[in-house]
């Protein structure tokens, strides 16, 4: 997986991950700042929310389309600059008052409109990386590899978030809200740290920061398949069902920073003890993924030294988590933005473990198709609904767990209910994401693969505004309403696309 591998490949992936720490540090808490500073009701915070979610994800085609025209080194370094602007004005203290929101909208323009510069020409560079026949072979684990860099930023942005909000209300003296923007400021370095990776390891892909993708012969240009138009017209109906599913599954995913974390905050219990409190360092998480990894090597291991080293490291990481487990006194506090760390923990520590399973099924051959998987990652969403819905057996409505809360009268849930739902919808993800970008990249026709990716990004935007409408129902309505409602868009979806299954086979 690691071997092999172009040294862009790294310094890419390692700017990526500075960038994501910082988005995800920043995305974290900000409904929940929404709320503290600006009093926003839970709806209206998840109305911005979700806008902003659609601009992060809907940018990236005009980005793309930029990158053509002037180069997509150019693109990615004015978008690194305008994330930093951003989060600049998010770190800002500017107030509860017009300029205050006025503030924070150009905030996220700025950062919205910076990511879609970064976000998809950074891939682009990656996948060129590959266009060297040396390398070609190495295509689908770099973006694996990628992917994980991804949510290697991700899983220690929640931490952050919560620690540094902390540090600043006990040791500087500052309110709630204010500590909001002391972890806004770790955005801004992690983006620094991102810069100078990006410009200190340039040399190792500045080669693949050229604009359009030129053909190295006109012989070349005649080997661009052109497909009968009946051909062509089908592919792009496919897709385009394709698109119409993942939109609900975007929509049901990225509840993760709205929904679910309203139901951290309002429902789940604020501290654990013993053993379950332990998932709640990002380090003991990262032991188990350094177990995990280590494990696989041990046992692909052809040598007697790289096995010795993957049995090292598991006994260090497993005297390590033991040491940890003796030193818990008492309880320890769990913060509401904590959860977040979850979803990309699940998918760095059970990458390889879908790639072993998937890769067994195909040497025999039974690996179900893309569109299958997709249908499988649908139905396995709705599963993480159904989770939430027995969580929410006799709980009070939103407003009415307020109250209680006021009063002190509420009661809270176990943790394990949110953790195991992020475990099944990181399931679904798995199942889904890298599938579905699989597909496009498959299917679409020749002439229009830039439009298809293009198409990707859109029906993503989409199902991210659409997250807004589980915020709707946030209020007077039982829990239920919220999970049910999510669950059976998730299953209508899945029967959708089942039904449509031997048309989309017929094109993979």
């Amino acid at each position: 997986m690691f071997e092999g591998q172009p040294k862009g490949l790294y310094a890419l992936a390692l700017a990526n991950t500075g960038e994501r720490f910082g988005y995800y540090t920043m995305l974290s808490i900000f409904v929940l700042f929404l709320m503290d500073n600006f009093g926003m009701s839970p709806s209206t915070a998840g109305n911005i929310y979700a806008a902003f979610l659609a601009l992060v994800y809907f940018l990236p085609f005009i980005g793309g389309i930029l990158a053509d025209k002037f180069g997509y080194g150019r693109m990615v370094t004015i978008g690194i600059v305008g994330m930093f602007v951003g989060y600049v004005l998010l770190a800002l203290p500017m107030g509860t008052s017009t300029v205050g929101l006025v503030a924070m909208g150009a905030a996220l323009l700025v950062i919205s409109t910076g990511t879609g510069l970064f976000k998809g020409n950074l891939q682009v560079m990656v996948g060129n990386l590959y266009d060297n026949p040396a390398y070609a072979s190495k295509r689908d684990s770099a973006f694996s590899i990628f992917y994980m860099a991804i949510n290697i930023g991700a899983l220690f942005a929640p931490t952050a978030a919560v620690e540094i909000m902390k540090y600043a209300q006990n040791n500087l003296g500052v309110s709630e809200n204010d500590s909001y923007h002391f972890a806004f400021a770790v955005a801004c370095v992690s983006l620094i740290v991102s810069m100078l990776i990006y410009y200190g390891f340039r040399r190792t892909f500045k080669h693949v920061e050229g604009g359009k993708v030129q053909a190295s012969s006109k012989s070349e240009q005649g080997q661009v398949e052109e497909l009968p138009r009946e051909e062509t017209y089908q592919r792009i109906v496919a897709l385009c069902l394709v698109f119409a599913v993942v939109i609900f599954f975007w929509m049901a995913f990225h509840q993760n920073g709205l929904t679910l974390t309203y139901f951290a905050k309002q429902y789940t219990a604020r501290s654990s003890e013993g053993l379950e409190s332990m998932m709640f360092s990002v380090w003991n998480l990262v032991a188990v993924i350094f177990i995990v990894y280590a494990l696989f090597q041990l046992f692909q291991s052809k040598t007697d030294r790289g096995k010795a080293i993957s049995g090292i490291v598991i006994l260090a990481a497993v005297v390590f988590l033991i040491y940890q487990y003796t030193g818990i006194a008492g309880s320890t506090p769990v913060d509401a933005p904590i959860f977040q760390q979850f979803n990309p923990f699940f998918v760095v520590a059970l990458t390889p473990v879908s790639m072993a399973i998937f890769g067994s099924l195909a040497r025999k051959g039974k690996e179900p198709s893309a569109p299958r998987k997709i249908g499988l990652g649908m139905l396995v969403a709705a599963c993480g609904y159904v989770l939430m819905l027995l969580a929410s057996v006799s709980l009070l409505t939103p407003n009415e767990q307020t109250a209680a809360i006021e009063a002190g009268s509420a009661s809270f849930v176990s943790p394990n209910w949110l953790v195991s739902t992020y475990l099944v919808l990181t399931f679904a993800e798995l199942l889904l994401s890298p599938m579905g970008i699989s597909f496009v990249s498959k299917v679409a026709p020749p002439k229009y693969k830039g439009m298809m990716m293009g198409g990707w990004f859109v029906a993503t935007a989409i199902g991210n505004y659409l997250t807004s409408v589980a915020s709707w129902l946030w209020g007077d309505l039982p829990l239920w309403v919220v999970w049910g409602t999510l669950m059976v868009l998730c299953l209508l979806a899945a029967l959708f696309i089942f039904s449509v299954m031997k048309r989309l086979e017929k094109v993979a």
